[in-house]
Formats: C-alpha cells, sequence, structure tokens
C-alpha cells in the first residue's frame, strides 16, 4: 500500500514518504468525498501536533470524511516550522511549557490569562502559502535558537535545523548530515517569527534521534 501524502516538512507542505516519524499532526478534516487528501490544506486555524498515542482517546477514523485528515512530523522541531503547536490534551506538560515560552517570547505576565486560539490566530497570522517558494527574512546564523530551521538561497528546498554551531540536513527519515557554520553567515530562515522567540525564550522541541547522531 503506497503511503498517502500526509506527512509534513519544515516549510508546511504534504508529501507522500514511508516514514511516520515522533508526532501524529491535526489541520482539520481535509478529506475528499472518497477519504483522500482534496484540495485544502486546512478547515480550522488550530494546527497542532499530538502524540503518536492516541489510545486514551478511544478510536481514531482516519480515512472518512468529517474526521480530521491525519498528518505526521519527523519530530517536533519540524511541527513547530510547519506552523503547529504542542496538544494541549494529549500533550499537557509540553503544552503548558510551550504557553510559558509564549508568554515570555511575547513579554506577557506568567498569570495573564492564555487561551489556544489566542496562539493559533497569531500562527495563523504567520502562515504563508507556497513558503518553499518565498523564504522568510535574512537572519545571521548565530541569531537564530536551537531548533530553528534555515535555507539558503542557492537552495531553498534544503530545509536545515540549527544545532549548535552546525545546520543538520532534514530528510523524510531523519537529518542526513551536519555542515558547521559561520556565525556571521547569511541564511533564511523558514520557522515562523513567533515560534522563533519561543524557541529563544526556551522552549526546546523533541528532535529526531538522528539530530544527536548526526551531531556528533
Amino acid at each position: 500500500m503506497r503511503p498517502r501524502k500526509n506527512r509534513v516538512d519544515p516549510f508546511g507542505e504534504l508529501f507522500a514518504a514511508p516514514d511516520k516519524g515522533l508526532f501524529l499532526g491535526n489541520r482539520g478534516d481535509l478529506h475528499d468525498a472518497d477519504g483522500r487528501l482534496g484540495r485544502r490544506r486546512c478547515t480550522t486555524r488550530a494546527w497542532i501536533c499530538c502524540s503518536l498515542d492516541l489510545r486514551s482517546f478511544g478510536p481514531v477514523k482516519f480515512d472518512q470524511p468529517g474526521h480530521y485528515y491525519p498528518l505526521f512530523f519527523l519530530d517536533e522541531a519540524t511541527a513547530l516550522s510547519a506552523g503547529h503547536r504542542p496538544c494541549a490534551l494529549c500533550r499537557r506538560l509540553d503544552w503548558l511549557r510551550f504557553k510559558s515560552a509564549w508568554r515570555l517570547a511575547m513579554s506577557m505576565p506568567q498569570d495573564r490569562d492564555l487561551k489556544a486560539d489566542d496562539i493559533d490566530c497569531a500562527l495563523h497570522a504567520e502562515r504563508q502559502p507556497g513558503a518553499r517558494r518565498h523564504l522568510r527574512a535574512a537572519s545571521l546564523f548565530g541569531d537564530l535558537p536551537d531548533g530553528a530551521f534555515f535555507s539558503e538561497d542557492e537552495g531553498v528546498d534544503r530545509a536545515m535545523l540549527k544545532l549548535g554551531q552546525g545546520g543538520l540536513l532534514w530528510s523524510p527519515s531523519g537529518y542526513a548530515s551536519r555542515r558547521p557554520f559561520d556565525e556571521a553567515h547569511l541564511v533564511r530562515t523558514i520557522t515562523p517569527p513567533s515560534m522563533l522567540k519561543v524557541l529563544s525564550a526556551g522552549y526546546r522541541p523533541v528532535l529526531h534521534p538522528s539530530a544527536e547522531n548526526v551531531r556528533t
């Protein structure tokens, strides 16, 4: 059986690959009448990143219109770059860490009420269709937080993860290679601006095990 087109890359685009990765995602019901991926790429502004283990929520119907269309991410850094935030239900502790980092990043008092919809509205405003063709602002490599994705001008299809002093080349099955970068090297960011701030505020996303293997 061929894999369906429901894997997500750091640009937020959907593609088919045999590897599911570490996390499940949701952008709403994207099925057509036959249960396949339709033309829509979202039906809600609440783009979330869930645990792969949803047994506590009962049976999940993936193949029927009226139910959400399952998306899969290599790791959480990929999900954040694609514009997905942690699920407040199945990833409660991560969601609370994310909210705390969001408040710090946006200079909000820690006791101020912050709803999921407030974050979803901010992230939705930053989403860019065709982001693979139109990368975000230029940045110095040294200014990027660990866990952010970037690309170089000469290869916009090659997403790289910032980790320490190097960039790890992303692939659907894991990080394939590491390249050192000078802090003054100019790159193009892929991760949305709000997510960059959250990462800079101390949120540490779960990375695929290959990141540590390539790093060393």
